[in-house]
This record gives C-alpha cells, structure tokens and sequence, in this order.
C-alpha cells in the first residue's frame, strides 16, 4: 500500500525563454547569481513539503551545468543545512555519483550528515551519465564497463567501511589501507570514523535493469528507484516483475513492488487540457536537455541533431516528442486531482508490495510558484486518499 510520497528535485532554477522555440539549450549561459538560487528554492521546497506531510525530499548530484538544469553539486552539505530548517521532512540522495567520490569520503560524509541530522538523510549512489561531470574528475563514463566496474569496487568499499568495526580492501582500483609504517606499527587495517549512527540504507536507480545490475543491487540488499533522475518516467510491469524475481532469487521474497520507489510526472489543474497546455514548455525543455543523453525513448539521429543544432527552427519541424504524446502512453499524469488520485490507486493496486512514490511536479525550467502550487494541490487534493496521515 502507498503510505508515503516524495518529490524529486533535481536542482533548475527558474528561467525564461524555454520550450522548441526558446534558447537553446547548449547556448545557455545563466549567470552565477542565477545559479546559486537553486539553494533558496531548495529551502522553499523543504519547508513547504515539511508542512504539507510530504515523507522525503529527493536531490540530485550534478555538477558545471551553466545551463541552469541540475545545480546542485553537494547533497549532503545542502541537506544537513535543510534539516536544520524542518522538523521531519526526509531527504534522499538521489544520487551521489560513486565514480566522482573517492569512496572512503562519500562514506565519512554520509555518516556525518546521518549524525548531525538524526537519520533524515537516506543513501542514494548511482554510476553517473554525464559525460561532462564523470570524465571531468577523472573516471570513466562514456567505458560503461569501466564505468560498471569502478561503481561496483567502491560500493564494497563503502559497505566495508559501514559495516565493519575494521577493514581493508585489495582491489583493482583501491588498495586500503596501503602498507605503511604508522605509530610505530604497520598498516594493515582503518576504521570509518564516524561511522553511521542508524543501519544504511541503500538506494539506487533502477534504468536499464540488466541482469548484472539488478543481481548486483540484490548482492547488497539495495533497493531500486525507477524513474528517477533521469531514467524514464512510470514503471515498466517488465521490470517491476523481473525485480520481484531477482529479489526472490537472493532470499527475498516480496510482493510486487516491494523495495522499489516508483517516479511519475504529476500535474495538477481543473482540466486535462489545462494541465497539458501549462506543462508543455517544461515537457519540450526536458527533451532538450536529455534527449542527446539517450534519455529521451524513441528519439532518431536526425532528432537528437535537431535538438544539437542550436537552431530553434530545426526544432521546430524536427516532430519531436510532445507531452500529449506523454500522457497517452501513461507516463504522464495531468488533470484534476481525482483523475491523478484515480491514476496512483490503479498503480497501488497493480503493485500491492508499493509503499513510497515520487512525483514529478518539478520541470525543467518551471518556476518555483507553480511547484509550490502543485506540491499544495497534491497534497490536499491527493495524498488523504492514502494511509499517510496526508
């Protein structure tokens, strides 16, 4: 059963001249001042969800993007400082990207922020899909199996590092502790210090759900967020099934979708029409900006060109996706609050091992009036359908 709700934010600021016809997105070039508001709308978003009964707050590791799109370099500094101004709000990491981190670090800076925040700060990690960020600090990302395989050492270094009073690890890329004179003695062993206060809890994004990296997160216990960041949004039956099944091959037998988050973009308004028409420009800047990632289902070469021109004309006759297109297929929930209410107790009924869903109400380029009018309406129009106290 649904019993709590979260909101993904990913970290744009607001901006003008977005959409197919707006400024393109390799053109955009905001300035620092404009930048840095990501913080004070990461403020307003917390103490709003705090109010409104919302369970966590999701951000996402993101770095050098001038554009404006995901301008939040640090969750765990921004989120020890968010605890301080709300009471219960939750906050996930969603996520750190392991092969930007030096592991030991991401570990220590976690069980701090799990100290000074009493537990409200949930572990997120992901592999990373920008090539600008991954690279730029030295790691590799467009190698996806050099990719894999430095996320998955470190990951044993972090699950060492939190679950064992001492540890080493001799592995390809990390040798810890090295073998050095140190006090007198030699080094054959660290302790994380601090150590986490509560047990860690892992979450990961669940994207192409291949079978080395479903089995891999099974290994661990991690659990999976589908449609998350920029994986796609609503969930595939496939691939819900396909976890319940790798669960069950590791011990762990689940109802269908237990231990899974599920993403789906939500717009609240008095009409169908309504909603499609004031979230169309946010829908067409997404597709600017992940299209030429691969994040964008369905999009040919001549499409993701389009999008690369930084011709707004090209875009323009280009076909690209539209959000109506979005709200046929599912992925997409926009109207009246009880046609949004309708459209979640349908997924809780489908997926009866579901307890947590985030919404979407956060797009690219959407002021942060018209996110605080959702994050309202779902709220008090939605969330009292649902055994979370709304």
């Amino acid at each position: 059963m649904i019993n709590k709700f979260g909101v993904l934010y990913a970290g744009c600021v607001d901006m003008d001249d977005i959409g197919y016809a707006g400024t393109p997105a390799n053109e955009r070039w905001l300035p620092d001042e404009q930048l840095a508001t990501v913080f004070k709308k990461s403020e307003s978003f917390a103490k709003t969800m705090d109010k409104l009964g919302f369970d966590t707050f999701w951000g996402a590791e993101h770095h050098f993007q001038r554009e404006g799109y995901e301008c939040i370099p640090n969750l765990l500094m921004l989120f020890v400082h968010l605890a301080h101004l709300t009471k219960d709000l939750r906050f996930g990491c969603g996520f750190n990207i392991n092969p930007m981190w030096h592991p030991l670090r991401l570990a220590e800076d976690y069980a701090t922020a799990d100290i000074l925040t009493d537990g409200r700060v949930r572990f997120g990690i992901g592999r990373g899909y920008h090539s600008r960020e991954v690279e730029v600090f030295g790691n590799p990302i467009i190698d996806q199996d050099a990719n894999r395989e430095l996320f998955e050492e470190q990951v044993d270094v972090m699950w060492k590092a939190f679950n064992e009073p001492a540890f080493s690890h001799h592995g390809k890329h990390y040798e810890i502790p090295p073998r050095v004179p140190y006090r007198g003695y030699e080094l054959e062993e660290i302790t994380l210090v601090p150590r986490p206060k509560y047990p860690v809890e892992w979450w990961q994004p669940v994207v192409s759900a291949s079978e080395r990296g479903l089995n891999f997160m099974a290994k661990y216990g991690i659990k999976g967020m589908i449609g998350g960041g920029a994986a796609p949004g609503g969930a595939s039956d496939v691939v819900v099934h396909k976890w319940q099944e790798v669960q069950a091959e590791h011990g762990r037998e689940r109802e269908l979708g237990g231990d899974l988050i599920i993403s789906f973009s939500v717009y609240i308004a008095d009409t169908p029409e309504q909603a499609i028409e004031e979230s169309r420009l946010w829908a067409e800047e997404r597709v600017k900006m992940f299209g030429p990632l691969g994040f964008v289902r369905g999009l040919s070469d001549a499409q993701v060109d389009a999008i690369n021109s930084n011709d707004p004309a090209q875009l323009l006759t280009a076909d690209l996706p539209t959000i109506d297109e979005d709200v046929k297929s599912g992925g997409f929930f926009a109207g009246p609050a009880d046609l949004v209410t309708e459209k979640l107790l349908e997924v809780q009924e489908r997926y009866p091992g579901l307890e947590e869903v985030n919404i979407g109400i956060t797009g690219m380029g959407m002021p942060e009036s018209a996110t605080l009018e959702q994050m309202h309406r779902f709220a008090e129009d939605v969330m009292p359908h649902f055994n979370n106290g709304g």
